[in-house]
This record gives C-alpha cells, sequence and structure tokens, in this order.
C-alpha cells in the first residue's frame, strides 16, 4: 500500500467514523425520547388505574341501594295485596 491510499483509507476510516457517531446519538436521542414517553405512559396508567379504584369503590353502593328499594316496594305490593 502506498502513503496516499493509506491516507484516503485513513480519511475514509475518520468519515465512517463521523457518520457512525452521528447515527448512534440519533439512534440515543430516539431511545432517550421512548424512554421518557413510557414513563409518561406508566404514570398516566397508575393515575388511571386509581382514578377507576375510586369510582369502584363509590358506585357498590348504589346496587345495594337498588336492591333494598326494590325489595321493599315487593313488600309494600304483597301487602297491599293481602290487605284487600
Amino acid at each position: 500500500m502506498t502513503p496516499t491510499e493509506s491516507g484516503q483509507v485513513a480519511l475514509e476510516l475518520e468519515r465512517m467514523r463521523g457518520t457512525m457517531e452521528a447515527g448512534f446519538a440519533r439512534v440515543d436521542g430516539s431511545l432517550a425520547l421512548l424512554v421518557q414517553r413510557s414513563d409518561q405512559t406508566d404514570k398516566q396508567l397508575a393515575d388511571h388505574e386509581a382514578r377507576l379504584d375510586a369510582l369502584e369503590k363509590s358506585r357498590w353502593p348504589l346496587a345495594s341501594i337498588a336492591a333494598l328499594t326494590a325489595t321493599a316496594g315487593v313488600l309494600v305490593a304483597v301487602w297491599q295485596l293481602a290487605g284487600r
């Protein structure tokens, strides 16, 4: 290999190195963005779970109240029919 060829090889290797560094920096930035979005999604999911749990806890008495009202309505109807 002549000195000129070796200089050209070194120059081409330096260009490839720069291209690789730029590519890795771009990929690294994209990965950081994905991690940030994943963290935000996890926080939103945890918030939605907490809100859903709160809604479920506050909702359970409604079914019980509806059942008691229906039972009371049936008892009143039976009492009225028995009274005639």
